[in-house]
């Protein structure tokens, strides 16, 4: 299964198209049944997802594979970097009820390339070495991230968005140097936050800058019958380069129907038109000016 559950949504109130606010325990406990009588394996959560890693570690992610994240590093003396390190991986472990980690992303990856990036790198390359983490990574926003970092460290693991309008991870030739390296590569922001999801008559006005994409977008939907969700999910799963497809839901409805949707990505639909590199409109980190 190539699919991953993120669960972002497990702590914080998330997505602009989420309307029952953050999920409650029993519905994380069965979104998590669901996912791996599905063949789901790996779980996406962060230190910064508010009470993700607790809330996972009362539901039972013991089944599951999790990649969490480090938040930003912050102004301690260089001496203390190893020791902050290792607390913040052993609370994520306490909360996850875990004996490992799978995967360790630095949330803000430029973290690597600062003053003490040489410290933080030989923290993380100790962790990995004592088995407590599998794969050390970063989590990022643009490829243009990828070079810098990637000259510096050996990285196991990227993390990073991709869907149908924001497709520079393949047309910058990122999605095969990481394959060819070696690099495992999960992908977010399939649905944009459910902004691709939403009925057009429901996409906020802030978005009105962008009405010629979704007018495309929705005739083609209905002229070839496909849903939304399936479209979104046939290209990052036609990807051979893609190791998961991460998935943020709300309930566990939701997810089956994705669960569904994905075993229908063999559809004929084209839509290389919606390709965008407006980054007002393809990093949501930049939604709020809108």
């Amino acid at each position: 299964m190539k699919l991953a559950l993120g669960t972002v949504q497990f702590g914080l109130d998330y997505g602009v198209a989420n309307v029952v606010g953050q999920v409650q325990l029993a519905e994380a406990r069965s979104m998590l049944s669901l996912a791996s009588a599905s063949g789901i394996d790996v779980l996406d959560t962060a230190i910064a997802y508010g009470t993700s890693e607790e809330v996972l570690g009362k539901v039972g992610a013991d089944r599951f594979r999790v990649v969490t994240k480090l938040p930003s590093l912050p102004l301690i003396d260089e001496d203390g970097i190893a020791c902050w390190v290792r607390d913040q991986v052993e609370a994520s472990l306490a909360r996850l009820g875990q004996k490992q980690i799978y995967g360790l992303l630095l949330h803000r990856p430029h973290d690597l390339l600062g003053a003490d990036s040489d410290l933080l790198i030989q923290a993380l390359i100790d962790l990995k070495a004592t088995g407590i983490i599998e794969k050390i990574g970063i989590s990022i926003y643009s490829p243009d991230e990828l070079d810098p970092i990637c000259k510096k460290v050996q990285i196991d693991l990227v993390q990073a968005p991709l869907n149908v309008i924001d497709r520079r991870m393949e047309t910058s030739g990122w999605l095969d140097r990481l394959k060819d390296d070696g690099v495992e590569v999960h992908i977010r922001s399939v649905f944009l936050q459910g902004l691709l999801l939403m009925e057009r008559s429901k996409i906020p006005q802030k978005f009105s800058h962008w009405s010629m994409l979704w007018g495309g977008w929705h005739e083609k939907l209905q002229d070839s019958g496909v849903s939304a969700l399936a479209a979104c999910l046939a290209y990052p799963l036609s990807l051979e380069q893609v190791d998961r497809v991460i998935v943020g839901v709300d309930t566990a409805a939701q997810l089956a129907e994705i669960i569904q949707a994905s075993n229908q990505t063999k559809a004929d639909l084209d839509t290389s038109f919606m390709t965008s590199t407006d980054t007002d409109l393809i990093n949501p980190s930049n939604w709020n000016h809108l």
